[in-house]
């Protein structure tokens, strides 16, 4: 499966629509930073491959 690319700047701008909220351009920068950041640390973990035959894990009830 190809890597899935994200347009940060777009998500930015569609979430600062969805919750109301007026970003200055260097937060903007910062946001769109930090999700390069975070997608970049995540894209080793993103490409390991489960077996299919995995269980899923239970969910705790107290």
């Amino acid at each position: 499966m190809p890597p899935i690319t994200l347009d940060w700047a777009a998500y930015v701008a569609q979430m600062e629509q969805v919750l109301a909220l007026e970003l200055d351009d260097a937060r903007r920068h910062e946001l769109l930073t930090q999700f390069s950041r975070i997608a970049a640390m995540a894209a080793p973990l993103m490409e390991f491959t489960l077996d299919d035959r995995l269980e899923v894990a239970g969910v705790y009830q107290a």
